[in-house]
């Protein structure tokens, strides 16, 4: 199996290296990933300026692929350009920090496995809840065993996962919950401060919390200590509502 290998924290993040040790288990890595943190860029691609690219070594050792691009930067140009072959499957994260709810819309980790998606390949999300001392070794070992039963289940045509992992869930024998993204809308505030010239700025906060929802969501699998996983669409079309339209007489006039 040949993987692509990509994140939003940046080429030299603990959690891609865990991610790709483990990874190895199930085929050939190309790692391609952002040259710099990348977080809350979304699906942002580069236009207007050149994509550099360059290989990247420690110690005599290569990480791969950095590129001054977005994560969808480098899942795109991973596929047409940097990968030997082809990937089979694109996997991105490990993300510091779960990637749930709402945050789905945001996340450069979720953007990077849509755009593998679009390339029509089997796409996985992975996001670990933020630890200050987070075991990315211990998370990445029980990603790659959840991502090898995905495949295993996973019938023609490709697929998109957003998968979560609590902290708790590492070295703990927790649940897997298949469930929908919360859609509960929160972290509107901000923090109005001066910079030393008094001029004032604002610093986005993420509080408050999500309030509770009357479903079984991500948001509220994740607090009660589940491992999530969501399957994703980037068919945005509102089907439903498109039903309605048909019959609203919608016209142009002369």
């Amino acid at each position: 199996m040949k993987i692509l290998l990509t994140n939003d924290d940046g080429i030299y993040a603990p959690g891609l290296a865990a991610m790709e040790r483990e990874l190895r288990h199930l085929g050939d890595v190309s790692v391609v990933a952002p040259a710099t943190e990348q977080s809350g860029v979304a699906h942002s691609i580069t236009f207007l300026s050149p994509l550099i690219c360059k290989e990247v070594y420690e110690n005599d050792q290569r990480r791969g692929w950095a590129v001054e691009g977005s994560p969808a930067d480098c899942v795109r140009i991973g596929i047409c350009e940097l990968c030997p072959e082809r990937p089979d499957l694109v996997v991105s994260g490990i993300n510091g920090g779960l990637n749930a709810g709402i945050n789905v819309m945001y996340s450069g980790t979720v953007a990077a496995a849509i755009e593998g998606a679009l390339f029509e390949i089997t796409s996985i999300a992975v996001s670990l809840e933020h630890d200050d001392h987070a075991n990315f070794s211990g998370a990445a070992k029980l990603a790659t065993q959840i991502i090898s039963q995905l495949l295993e289940q996973t019938g023609s045509g490709s697929q998109l996962y957003n998968l979560n992992l609590p902290t708790s869930a590492i070295g703990n024998a927790a649940e897997v919950k298949v469930v929908p993204m919360g859609i509960s809308h929160y972290g509107e505030q901000f923090i109005q401060r001066k910079d030393p010239k008094g001029r004032p700025y604002y610093w986005a906060i993420t509080e408050p919390s999500p309030p509770p929802e009357s479903k079984e969501t991500d948001l509220t699998a994740l607090k009660q200590g589940f491992i999530t996983i969501t399957p994703l669409d980037y068919d945005k079309t509102h089907f439903n509502r498109m039903a309605e339209m048909k019959e609203w007489n919608i016209h142009s006039e002369v």
